[in-house]
């Protein structure tokens, strides 16, 4: 008699990106920030105090939930802080889906949505994308939870917030709205968070705010919804260094936006120097491409760049297995794979 669920002995794990120990390698497979965090980050770090570090933390980080709650103009009370956006994900799937309801998503898309099914063993509904990365999900579909990432990943492109809106009027579960790159983008849903009551907005402090290194993410839904997911989340998930920092590094928004618009422009540029070596480049609102390459297999293009050094990501299957994501990373990262993509 085997010792582990039958469920896990035969699922897949999540498989995240590789993190090289050598920096020299230039690294744009992982979608972190090429720049540092504001320099009230590492003032508030700088003056920790370790002693501190005997108590328990704020077990629902109030502190920095109010200060999420001025940013969208909301309660406290719409605002849960986890450990990290898989947190919130992870309690999703807990707190809205009964043993034998069913989680859906688009696909391809967080590769983490399938897993964390797996992990409740319950059904999974994939939506396909149609061929050109846009969806449109079935009148009659149904599920208990919808996981859609706006903007999607891996492809970069961003629904507008009427088909959002529309699709989760017609959806009767509990639709979560995944904006981890939605500074990057030129809009975003968080209005219906506010507007509508199966609807939840997860935001992260990785992407564009810099802090991948700590595990803050945050989402913003109706009073219902928030309430059922503390009940869930461990005693003490989010630690005492994550949430002072966090707090400094949202109390400096402005570094944060000139960050990402940095990016923006090196996106725009890095995408018109892929089109003019003939890639087929998706029109992102991420702070990543989705390219299909020119002259070359996606897969022997991802393993030649990881011989000379440089890591992007490639994801293999009929509908990705042609491209491969880019992260955008400093103007000298971007200039170094582009000479390698010339010769």
């Amino acid at each position: 008699m085997s010792l582990i669920r039958k469920s896990v002995e035969n699922m897949s794990g999540y498989v995240p990106g590789e993190q090289p120990d050598d920096s020299r390698i230039v690294k744009l497979n992982t979608n972190e920030n090429p720049y540092p965090p504001s320099p009230v980050v590492q003032k508030a770090l700088s003056s920790l105090d370790a002693e501190k570090l005997r108590l328990y933390p704020n077990p629902v980080a109030d502190a920095l939930r109010k200060r999420i709650a001025e940013l969208h103009g909301c309660s406290v009370d719409n605002v849960f802080v986890g450990n990290g956006s898989d947190e919130v994900l992870a309690l999703c799937t807990r707190a809205f889906v009964e043993n034998d309801g069913s989680i859906g998503y688009l696909d391809p898309s967080y590769s983490l949505y399938p897993v964390l099914a797996d992990i409740r063993d319950v059904e999974k509904r994939p939506v396909p994308l149609k061929e050109d990365f846009t969806w449109d999900v079935p009148s009659d579909y149904e599920a208990s939870l919808f996981m859609l990432t706006n903007p999607n990943a891996p492809t970069g492109m961003l629904a507008s917030v009427d088909q959002v809106r529309d699709f989760c009027s017609n959806f009767n579960g509990v639709v979560l709205v995944d904006e981890a790159y939605v500074d990057f983008s030129s809009w975003n849903c968080m209005e219906l968070a506010l507007e509508m009551k199966n609807v939840m907005v997860a935001r992260t402090l990785s992407k564009s705010f810099s802090l991948a290194g700590l595990r803050v993410g945050y989402v913003v839904g109706s009073e219902p919804l928030i309430s059922a997911m503390y009940k869930l989340k461990d005693s003490y998930n989010l630690d005492m260094i994550s949430q002072e920092m966090a707090l400094a590094a949202l109390s400096d928004i402005e570094h944060m936006t000139l960050n990402a618009a940095k990016i923006i422009a090196t996106r725009v540029r890095l995408s018109k120097e892929l089109e003019a070596l003939g890639y087929h480049v998706l029109p992102s609102e991420t702070n990543f491409l989705w390219v299909k390459p020119a002259n070359i297999n996606a897969k022997d293009l991802f393993e030649r760049l990881k011989n000379i050094g440089i890591l992007v990501r490639y994801f293999n299957g009929d509908t990705t297995g042609d491209y491969i994501r880019i992260t955008i990373g400093t103007d000298e990262e971007v200039e170094e794979l582009l000479k390698a993509l010339k010769t």
